[in-house]
């Protein structure tokens, strides 16, 4: 084994403290760090430069093959290495990827910061109360995906670096700035200052999304599954819809910005 790997063989070993019982902790908090899993993620993770791994937990088998993303690790972070009963000990449930990573959030950005560096030209996408992990994570994988320059969510909204919705995310979480606090209607209030036009995206909306010009500052706003946005802020705002059949309900909300996303990107 190379010198630099660190073998776990006791599920109780301090040093894998943070990687224990990993649902039981999503549900706590982690104390300013967050849960990367798998190799793409981890790819990400070293790749943005946005945030930093604290240490690595690899399966046995799958050292090998990450070779080329531990020497890109900086010499200071430890990588544990543990059989797989071992690692599903540690986890508490059977972790076939067999790739963790512990990362480090460090401070947490402003709106007022992230808005005042967006460039000239920008898209953004805007949420409010979005609650449901899996679909955050595909949101942020559409936003990366289609190249957007922010997710802006409402303090409603659920957290983008818990773990399943980064796994979802496919590490866009990781990569797409993002700040998460205050209301939908100062969240509107503020990109509305900043010289952004913000579309209201519902299936209630006025006009067709393929009709609609982007303006060079343009944020995509999104209601939550179910519920949708606000009245208020439809009335408010130029409100956009995705046609589909008349006698069908909507879009799941991932979907929808996906669709959305495409239309505006092009």
């Amino acid at each position: 084994m190379d010198s630099r790997l660190i073998r776990i063989s006791d599920p109780e070993d301090p040093r894998i403290y943070t990687y224990r019982n990993i649902k039981e902790r999503d549900l706590v908090g982690r104390e300013q760090r967050f849960v990367a899993e798998g190799k793409v993620v981890l790819d990400v993770l070293l790749s943005s430069g946005r945030f930093q791994a604290e240490s690595v937990l690899l399966r046995e088998n799958r050292v090998a093959g990450m070779a080329p993303l531990l020497a890109r690790l900086p010499d200071n972070v430890p990588v544990y290495v543990a059989e797989g009963a071992v690692m599903d000990t540690i986890a508490g449930f059977p972790m076939h990827r067999g790739v963790l990573a512990i990362g480090l959030r460090g401070p947490e950005e402003r709106l007022e910061a992230l808005l005042a560096r967006m460039p000239e030209e920008a898209l953004v996408v805007a949420l409010c109360g979005i609650s449901d992990h899996d679909n955050m994570g595909a949101i942020f994988r559409n936003a990366a995906a289609f190249g957007a320059d922010a997710v802006l969510m409402d303090a409603s909204s659920c957290d983008p670096l818990y773990r399943k919705a980064i796994r979802v995310s496919v590490g866009g979480a990781l990569e797409v700035p993002f700040v998460r606090e205050g209301s939908a209607d100062a969240l509107v209030d503020i990109l509305q200052e900043k010289g952004f036009r913000v579309l209201a995206l519902s299936p209630s909306g006025k006009d067709d999304i393929k009709s609609v010009k982007r303006a060079p500052r343009t944020a995509l706003l999104l209601g939550a599954e179910g519920p949708g946005l606000p009245q208020r802020l439809i009335k408010r705002l130029p409100s956009v819809r995705i046609p589909i059949r008349s006698d069908f309900d909507s879009l799941n909300v991932a979907a929808a910005t996906a669709i959305a996303l495409h239309e505006l990107w092009r």
